[in-house]
């Protein structure tokens, strides 16, 4: 372990592998996720010398003067947040073509630069990991016994009991994998989010936008943004709720599409993208996005949704259980090699959560239902998805808070959260 993690034992990510094969075949390695995620920690595990641009005054005025003085060190270098500097990419990218070697830095980002920041492409010199907070797995809250890679390959999961609770579902819901809260109880929790929150509507949305907005609406549209998380909404709609009828000022359409970028590109905002399949009918498809945050806490911090209060209001409920669920789900199937989206008709007669499909076309359909009450109605859905489908599907899969992982006779696995890995 390097020795600048020692005060916290570093749990291994789902990113380490895919950190670690980039650097061999790049010069340069782009790691993004939100703030808090863990990115600087496992970069760490592999840099030998580091810069860290968002703790360090005289980095940034060094990078004003010349971004190659920040280059030089013991590779792979760590740049970390790097978009407070955005003249090294193109740095860094000369300075790869220079050495022309594999393992040269290793770049982290929180945010995402805007439009009006002008760089050259990395390709063919940049790989890039997309983190995300920690999974049940890498928080080690579970032990793994069905896998979404074997699931993607049509393999059939063995039966197995998760010990994973209702009430331990709603825990890791409020507490969220932020690597911090590891082990944390639901106050400590509570009042890291609330700080969390206030820096972003305070203080990062206007660095990211480069401009002052008002903190009120920003927050008042993340709450908004919270109320539909797992769904499909408009844009429209969720400025429709953030609006006030005794607030003439709530956030409008205009005011309000800024705020989502700003949020998009500190990774706040991830939005599963709808999926497009070649289907047998002439259906016409839902092309919004399904709404989610960055962690499932984000949405509990902002409803103000307690264990407590989530016992009270299933559905509610039923809807950050699904995050959770599409939280872990994209983690583990990008380490899988494939890539996360739903199916939603716009008629509204049919739609599967979540599908999983690689770059080959093979797709696993999922459902989220948090008990096993509508599961049958969870299994239909996924059989006429089939029927719509010109290819057939490797699985079809029930994601549940239950305790049995087992095959139905219809062939459609039920796999509790609780056993599901990557």
């Amino acid at each position: 372990m390097n020795s600048r993690t020692a005060g916290r034992p570093y749990l291994p990510r789902h990113s380490d592998a895919t950190l670690s094969a980039q650097l061999k075949a790049m010069g340069a390695v782009l790691i993004e996720g939100v703030k808090g995620c863990g990115k600087t920690a496992t970069a760490r595990q592999l840099a030998s010398s580091e810069t860290l641009l968002d703790t360090d005054p005289n980095a940034a005025r060094r990078a004003e003067l010349d971004p190659r003085l920040l280059l030089d060190g013991a590779v792979p270098r760590l740049l970390d947040e790097w978009q407070r500097a955005p003249q090294l990419w193109d740095a860094v990218r000369r300075e790869v073509d220079d050495r022309g070697a594999p393992g040269q830095f290793i770049l982290t980002g929180s945010a995402t630069p805007d439009d009006t920041v002008t760089r050259h492409s990395g390709a063919g010199r940049f790989g890039l990991v997309r983190m995300r907070t920690m999974t049940l797995a890498e928080k080690q809250a579970i032990t793994p016994k069905v896998s979404v890679t074997d699931l993607i390959a049509g393999s059939a999961p063995a039966p197995a009991n998760s010990p994973v609770s209702f009430r331990d579902y709603l825990h890791h819901i409020a507490v969220g994998g932020w690597p911090l809260l590891v082990g944390a109880d639901e106050d400590a929790a509570r009042t890291f989010l609330d700080g969390y929150l206030s820096i972003i509507v305070e203080h990062d949305v206007d660095e990211v936008s480069g401009t002052t907005r008002n903190p009120r609406l920003v927050r008042r549209f993340l709450q908004a943004y919270a109320q539909v998380v797992s769904q499909p909404a408009t844009l429209a709609s969720i400025v429709k709720r953030a609006r006030d009828d005794h607030d003439s000022e709530g956030p409008s359409r205009y005011t309000a599409e800024p705020y989502l970028d700003a949020l998009s590109r500190m990774m706040i905002v991830d939005e599963i993208p709808a999926w497009d399949p070649s289907v047998r009918s002439s259906k016409r498809l839902v092309t919004k996005p399904k709404r989610h945050l960055g962690d499932p806490s984000l949405a509990a911090a902002l409803l103000q949704m307690s264990p407590a209060r989530m016992l009270d209001d299933l559905e509610t409920a039923g809807f950050l259980f699904e995050s959770l669920v599409a939280h872990d789900l994209r983690v583990y199937a990008e380490a899988a090699g494939a890539s996360c989206m739903h199916y939603r008709e716009t008629d509204g007669r049919l739609e599967v959560d979540y599908i999983l499909e690689t770059r080959d076309g093979d797709w696993v359909g999922v459902e989220v239902k948090l008990g096993e009450s509508e599961t049958d109605k969870a299994a239909a859905s996924l059989h006429r998805l089939t029927e719509r489908v010109t290819r057939k599907p490797k699985a079809l899969v029930i994601v549940t808070g239950t305790s049995l992982a087992y095959t139905r006779d219809d062939g459609v696995h039920v796999v509790p959260l609780g056993v599901l890995g990557p």
